[in-house]
């Protein structure tokens, strides 16, 4: 029989994804199947899977048997005086940090460690640290973490309620007309293989819309600010794609790649800024990012043969 009480850092926090997250090896139809058979209690009584908890809270977890687990992966010294140097915003309810491009949110698909798993070592054992949203592995920029339960529900309301400003930049192939200021066409998801994710346009997809203003023309690329209105999978990439001027860099959403960037690797697409609300205090705040060193040398050079 196992005892959990409940700290402050999971106020908030839904049953299921509390107990996921300190039974390490227990798949998640089991746990279910424990809940709905009165296996797991919550403060003595039975509980269904989305029970919000509270600081306090005792929850009571019958004998079972977990697999064994390989030990969580530790960010390297490197990663972890990247990350200490991308913090945009911290305080004790949130942290907002500059993520790198080519590092995945979270771990899955043959990656042992992503963003969260490391600021969850370097915040430390019983410490709470959970995405309120996501980016592609790709894309760099501004991203919100939680530090508790309570304050993960407030923002990702909000952010569902469309209470969150996201501001992006990409740079992408040919010439944006300065009169396109928005593509509005519906995304459908597939998944061909286990791992992988492409997004279509599909007129039964779901309904997405994403708002653009030009803020550079270059002779062959143009700089823009992408604002999404809806966060469906990929959406600004196929939104580009869609218009004419995909992302360079955008292997999987580019085609037919023209010469002058074909030896760029790396999406050029940048999640520069967000605009919310203090989950505590319900002060707006808005934190940037800056472009990292890679694309902004990229628009410098575009800039200067420009000019010639």
């Amino acid at each position: 029989m196992q005892l959990i009480d409940v700290s402050e850092h999971a106020d908030g926090q839904r049953l299921d994804n509390f107990l996921l997250s300190r039974l390490k090896g227990l798949p998640k139809s089991h746990l279910y199947r424990l809940i709905r058979k009165g296996e797991v209690r919550l403060n003595k009584k039975r509980c269904k899977p989305d029970s919000r908890l509270a600081t306090g809270d005792i929850v009571r977890v019958a004998p079972l048997r977990l697999s064994e687990q390989t030990p969580a992966a530790i960010p390297g010294a490197s990663l972890v005086q990247l990350l200490e140097s991308s913090v945009l915003y911290e305080d004790e309810h949130l942290l907002a940090v500059n993520k790198p491009a080519g590092l995945a949110v979270h771990a899955g698909s043959g990656l042992r460690i992503g963003l969260i798993e490391a600021l969850r070592s370097m915040a430390g054992e019983g410490q709470f640290r959970e995405l309120v949203h996501r980016l592609d592995k790709d894309t760099s920029g501004c991203i919100l973490i939680a530090k508790n339960g309570k304050n993960l529900k407030v923002l990702q309301a909000d952010l569902k309620q469309k209470q969150m400003e996201k501001t992006y930049q990409a740079l992408v192939h040919g010439v944006w007309p300065r009169d396109l200021h928005q593509v509005d066409v519906s995304l459908q998801k597939h998944q061909p293989h286990v791992g992988e994710r492409i997004v279509t346009v599909q007129v039964d997809g779901k309904v997405s819309l994403t708002r653009f203003r030009v803020l550079q023309v270059f002779s062959s690329a143009s700089l823009v600010e992408a604002m999404p209105v809806t966060g469906r999978t990929h959406q600004i990439r196929v939104h580009c794609q869609y218009a004419g001027h995909p992302i360079i860099g955008d292997s999987k959403y580019t085609f037919d790649r023209p010469h002058d960037f074909a030896s760029v690797r790396h999406l050029n697409l940048h999640a520069a800024s967000l605009c919310f609300r203090h989950p505590v205090s319900g002060q707006a705040l808005t934190v940037a990012a800056p472009l990292r060193d890679e694309m902004k040398s990229l628009i410098e050079r575009l800039g200067e043969e420009k000019r010639r």
